[in-house]
């Protein structure tokens, strides 16, 4: 068995490993957000739409996160002092963390923040365009050919 089988799941990593109660919140605001929009008018579902789209998710914020303080520290060992050149090799062992494990210690403070994994921002989009009614079009097993439900079932996740 390799190293791969032990470690979580890519798509599950930060919400396992996180802290608990940030992503039970997470997940409440995201459900409650999706219920107020239920019966909402046409254009507020498009507007949250839009900004699920541009969402920076943990990933994202977690890269940048890094980059700033690895940059500040070379920059700083560079000009100040050597010792500063600890930071960058700091943060990138925390990146590798990260990516093995699914947290950081970055990582509490950011989901306390509220900001979320890519899978809660999509479990979220797809619970609106659901409502909305994007997936009312593809065709049920047997109504279509394969191919023509295939088309219709990425459309509908494309819109």
């Amino acid at each position: 068995m390799g190293l791969v089988e032990h470690l979580p799941a890519t798509t599950t990593r930060v919400e396992q490993q996180g802290p608990a109660d940030a992503t039970r919140l997470i997940r409440e605001r995201s459900d409650a957000m999706v219920m107020q929009l239920e019966d909402a008018p046409p254009g507020e579902v498009e507007a949250r739409l839009r900004r699920l789209e541009r969402e920076w998710d943990i990933e994202r914020v977690l890269q940048t996160n890094a980059s700033i303080l690895a940059l500040s520290g070379l920059a700083l060992g560079l000009g100040v002092h050597r010792r500063f050149l600890l930071l960058p090799g700091a943060v990138f062992g925390f990146l590798l963390q990260h990516a093995l494990q699914g947290w950081c210690p970055p990582v509490p403070v950011f989901r306390h923040l509220g900001v979320r994994t890519v899978r809660e921002i999509e479990r979220e989009r797809h619970a609106l365009k659901t409502l909305r009614g994007d997936f009312d079009d593809v065709p049920a097993e047997g109504q279509a050919p394969v191919r023509e439900r295939v088309r219709a079932a990425l459309a509908a996740v494309d819109a």
